[in-house]
């Protein structure tokens, strides 16, 4: 059966590049969303966890930027993590406006726990792909994303 050009060439092919992208990101983040549940986390205390285990102490600002997230919710992740004894609350000694967020002890060592785990679930998810195509893959999204207003 031959298809026919419906709104353009490159329009049909955007169209179409949109829902691959869109049903391949749902397949990916359901899979991912499984691996961090089993964890006993949400998403977003898994995304605190994440941020703090590789880049160290952060003001909220800096951690809300880092996971695209806006603050609203970003103060009950933090309350529970505190509440947990896996995050605490500091204050900067630069600005005294500022709250440093850190992984306590019990916090890194979760991190280090469950995140290879985890990045072995991710892997597993991608299996499919060979390093170059990876790779690939990975140029063209952020050239995507980058170049979007």
């Amino acid at each position: 059966m031959k298809t026919t050009e419906k709104y353009g060439k490159k329009t049909d092919a955007a169209l179409s590049l949109w829902v691959k992208l869109a049903r391949a990101y749902s397949t990916v983040n359901k899979k991912s969303v499984e691996s961090i549940t089993k964890f006993g986390l949400t998403e977003g205390q898994f995304g605190v966890i994440e941020t703090l285990g590789h880049l160290g102490p952060l003001t909220i600002g800096n951690i809300c930027k880092k996971q695209l997230v806006s603050g609203g919710n970003m103060t009950l992740v933090l309350d529970n993590l505190e509440k947990e004894g896996l995050v605490r609350r500091v204050p900067s000694r630069e600005d005294r406006r500022a709250i440093i967020i850190e992984l306590t002890e019990k916090g890194q060592d979760l991190f280090n726990k469950i995140f290879l785990e985890h990045a072995r679930d991710i892997t597993a998810i991608f299996e499919v792909l060979d390093c170059t195509e990876i790779a690939q893959l990975s140029e063209l999204l952020k050239k995507l994303g980058t170049s979007i207003k």
